[in-house]
């Protein structure tokens, strides 16, 4: 069997071997590969010559033709090739293309086997000098293929996007676009990898680039689809202005999401139904502290808003048990408040939120402050007009510290209003047990359309992905060693596995460092800073010094803070300018040492509040922030 590699310069063999020099004669490898791009694989002799050979008399172009049918069947066998009156046949087992198998691997749904196929365009550097009919053919195929190409390559983006390798996502989409600079589906791909890989600014400029790309060659602008997602883009939170002495260190906190692709998979799946208009859904994720439950949530609500959801977050506090309605206030009081539909929300729904929430005073200085009004009906009420305009993501982080009010009208607005684009994230620890969430939790699935979603640590195999991100000099050796010793030390949280492969990519030696952690049945949010092994607690250490100084400074007032930290405060009881504590706090969220909500910023992991607290801070400046802190407050913390 003769195999013809087509998507790209082309290589040819026979029978696994290098194919004979006469079968590699231009005219005799364009007749093989148009013959095998025939319909039934059969053309006339006619057809061919006059592709193939019209610059010569009849008789000339069809002793050629002849020739070239005896190579071809001195290579791939005697019944290769069939004639028949004026009909020439290719048998199907006398040649294999590429292109066959790729569109087989596309049908069966293995897309990295087909994109590993694509090498460049169809038949890359190939012509035929004389022909100029095949030259039309052969322009025809490479414009159909480079456009299957890119198809390919932009779904197959997609789905690594969807799984959380958002990196291979940006070379897939990258890939398209060397293939056609101007195929939309090929730069909205790239766009919105980059954009989860947490590089906006860079998706903004290859979106600049596109425009120009598409001005020279067809002289029009990008399409709507594409200026709406770049507009989303910019909506986005940018990357803030780091120090150049602390990029490349403080960029190791932000690992890629590892060993999570089916979960984030579950849940995207679950966003995309309702997207598509089959009604409100709900997710729950479950797991112990560490192991990447907000983060896991982050990832969802990324991809939403990339899609034009209007994405909102909130995180509960202990505080928030005793303090009724607090969850559902708060996720009015953030980005509902500038959802797009809300003017089309009835005055005497608003009045409900006007007569508790300031910033809704100020947006609606028109109606009048009710005396008496339900907040879950007017909540349902809100999002039922809301989600008719703009799909709806709201995310519940630690909802096991949400009132239970809260999560009562959460589950009467999806019982009311089930055919709307709502999405309500609900993110929850093992380590804290309610039978109010143990109750939801039986009924996602059956009586509540959703999905609920479990993790645990990560695998070996994943953090040896995580190694080879981190320190990429790192041979398989060095990274199964280091694996070893991640795992024991981190117990497979990610947590603690980022900051100890932060500290080892700033210099610190695990080696030094004694471990004897976890102990057994202890999770992570009953092991105190003192039960950690040396070498998590090190690696805290380390990467608090990676930040500025500002950071440093900003990030030990948190710790001491017993509610969420609000930027205000923080710049009175620290004597900074608000500017240069938002700027911290930027660096700080970018870094994933605290996330922000409407109401405040708070650490990720209380794992690493305590370590701060307690090892990067003395007595003495504990006791004079809280001090200070409760003259402020006037004693609330």
């Amino acid at each position: 069997m003769i195999t013809c590699q087509t998507l790209g310069p082309i290589e040819v063999t026979c029978d696994g071997h290098p194919a004979p020099h006469e079968v590699l004669w231009r005219k005799h490898l364009a007749l093989l590969i148009y013959l095998a791009r025939s319909p039934r694989r059969t053309r006339t002799r006619e057809h061919l010559t006059g592709l193939l050979w019209a610059d010569k008399p009849d008789a000339s172009a069809r002793h050629s033709l002849n020739e070239a049918l005896r190579v071809v069947r001195r290579a791939a066998g005697d019944q290769a090739i069939e004639t028949k009156v004026e009909q020439v046949t290719l048998h199907e087992s006398a040649v294999a293309l590429d292109v066959d198998a790729f569109e087989a691997a596309v049908a069966d749904g293995d897309l990295e086997g087909a994109t590993a196929m694509i090498l460049g365009e169809f038949l890359e550097g190939f012509a035929v000098p004389g022909a100029s009919e095949f030259d039309d053919w052969l322009s025809a195929e490479r414009r159909h293929w480079t456009e299957r190409c890119v198809m390919v390559l932009a779904e197959w983006s997609g789905q690594l996007a969807r799984e959380g390798r958002v990196e291979e996502a940006v070379q897939a989409a990258t890939r398209g676009l060397d293939l056609d600079p101007i195929a939309e589906v090929a730069v909205a791909s790239l766009l919105r990898a980059l954009t989860l890989a947490g590089e906006p600014a860079a998706a903004i400029r290859r979106a600049e680039e596109y425009r120009h790309h598409l001005g020279e060659a067809l002289g029009c602008d990008p399409s709507p689809e594409i200026e709406r997602l770049v507009e989303q883009i910019r909506k986005g939170r940018a990357r803030p202005a780091l120090p150049a002495a602390l990029g490349p260190s403080v960029e190791s906190r932000r690992a890629p999401l590892v060993g999570r692709e089916t979960e984030l998979g579950t849940l995207v799946e679950c966003w995309e139904r309702v997207r598509s208009g089959e009604g409100a859904r709900v997710a729950l994720i479950v797991g112990d502290p560490g192991t990447g439950k907000s983060r896991l949530a982050e990832e969802l609500g990324a991809r939403a808003r990339l899609d034009g959801a209007m994405v909102g977050s909130v995180r509960a506090i202990p505080q928030d048990r005793d303090d009724p309605l607090a969850g559902i206030l708060a996720a009015v009081r953030g980005p509902l408040l500038d959802a797009p539909g809300l003017v089309g929300v009835p005055p005497e729904t608003l009045a409900a939120f006007v007569g508790l929430l300031p910033a809704w005073q100020e947006r609606f200085p028109h109606i009048e402050k009710p005396t008496d009004v339900e907040i879950g009906p007017a909540f349902t009420d809100m999002l039922r007009v809301v989600t008719e305009d703009t799909p709806v993501v709201l995310i519940f982080d630690d909802i096991h510290y949400m009132d239970e009010e809260s999560i009562s009208v959460l589950r009467a607005a999806l019982r009311d209003i089930p055919r709307a684009a709502l999405l309500i994230c609900l993110v929850t620890t093992t380590a804290h047990q309610r039978d109010d969430l143990d109750h939801l939790r039986a009924k996602i699935g059956r009586d509540i359309p959703g999905v609920s979603v479990t993790i645990g640590a990560l695998d070996r195999t994943a953090l040896h992905g995580m190694i080879s991100w981190a320190l990429p000099g790192y041979d398989a050796t060095q990274v199964k060693r280091l694996g070893r010793r991640l795992s024991m030390d981190s117990a497979g949280l990610p947590l603690l596995a980022t900051e100890l492969l932060h500290a080892v990519a700033c210099g610190l030696d695990l080696q030094t460092l004694a471990t004897a952690w976890p102990e057994p049945l202890r999770t992570l949010d009953q092991s105190m800073p003192g039960d950690l092994p040396d070498t998590v607690v090190g690696s805290i250490r380390v990467g608090f010094r990676q930040l500025s100084e500002d950071a440093q400074t900003v990030l030990q007032a948190v710790a001491v803070v017993p509610d969420r930290a609000d930027p205000a405060v923080l710049s009175q009881l620290l004597e900074l300018p608000v500017e240069t504590v938002l700027e911290a706090l930027d660096e700080l969220e970018w870094t994933r040492w605290l996330m922000s909500e409407p109401r405040g910023y708070s650490f990720v992991a209380r794992i690493t509040q305590e370590v701060i607290a307690r090892d990067m801070l003395t007595p003495g400046q504990r006791q004079r922030l809280r001090k200070r802190l409760s003259e402020i407050t006037g004693g609330g913390g």
